[in-house]
């Protein structure tokens, strides 16, 4: 497995990114420490929309709003 630092990663993201497409995965490094990992997309990481996927468990669990929240989020964007 290759391993790069964040500084190498920040130099180089598109090189790294094809590397990590056509090869192993590779782990990002923050002073010695694995932080991420950039790893090959397939097949599978497409076959189910994003919208049909499980829940996360306790997620159904969390209070409803009683707004769209994307209201709020482009309101606040809107501001200067």
């Amino acid at each position: 497995m290759v391993q790069i630092t964040i500084r190498e990663l920040h130099m180089k993201t598109g090189e790294w990114v094809r590397k990590a497409a056509h090869s192993e995965s590779i782990v990002v490094m923050d002073r010695r420490r694995p932080v991420a990992k950039l790893v090959p997309f397939t097949a599978e990481d497409q076959e189910m929309p994003f919208s049909d996927r499980p829940l996360v468990k306790g997620f159904s669990s969390l209070p409803k709003l009683p707004h769209d929240s994307t209201v709020f989020l482009s309101e606040d964007r809107d501001r200067v």
